[in-house]
Parts: structure tokens; sequence; C-alpha cells
């Protein structure tokens, strides 16, 4: 019998995602978060932030359809990046977020 479990590998990732990032500002938050995107292969293809007081939001909208790494390895990089900045850090598919945000 073949084996039928199929696992995502880094080349099925396609379409784009919506990473959000919430929390106390302070320097490098962006080149941090933007530097393992880019360390795994993820094109930023648009990016707002704003600062609200000492209160820091950005979201941004990538594409990984050439990422290096699945797409719960990113997601999990990620995390931990903004765990080391202090900051929230959440990524989901866009058809995900559309989804969940849709009224």
């Amino acid at each position: 019998m073949a084996n039928t479990t199929k696992t995502e590998s880094a080349g099925s990732l396609s379409g784009r995602a919506i990473v959000t990032i919430i929390g106390s500002d302070r320097v490098g938050i962006i080149a941090g978060i933007s530097g393992a995107i880019a360390e795994a292969n993820v094109n930023i293809l648009d990016i707002s932030q704003s600062v609200i007081r000492e209160f820091f939001t950005m979201i941004m909208m990538v594409d990984i359809g050439g990422a290096t790494m699945t797409f719960e390895e990113l997601s999990q990089r990620l995390a931990r990046k903004g765990e080391e900045l202090g900051v929230r850090v959440e990524i989901q598919r866009e058809e995900i977020f559309k989804a969940m945000h849709r009224v």
C-alpha cells in the first residue's frame, strides 16, 4: 500500500499571507520582523504601520510562494522573533484571514 501521508513541503506553499505585529514601540521591530521574513525568502508585498503613543501596530501582506520553509515553520520563526522583540506576531494565510474577518 502506498504511503498516503502528505506533508506540507516548502515547495507546496503558494499565495499570500497576512502578518500582524502588535506591541509596545521600540527600536528594531520592523528590521527584526522583515529580516526574519527575508531569511525565509518571503516577499513583502505591502506594509501598513502606525504608532499611537507607545503602541506599535503593523500589518504586512506577503507572498509565501517562494518560501524556503513550511508555513508552520515560518509561523513559529515569526512568533519567536516577536518574543525576542517584545511584540506579538501572527501570520495567517490570506483566505483564512478573509474568512475570519467576514461580517
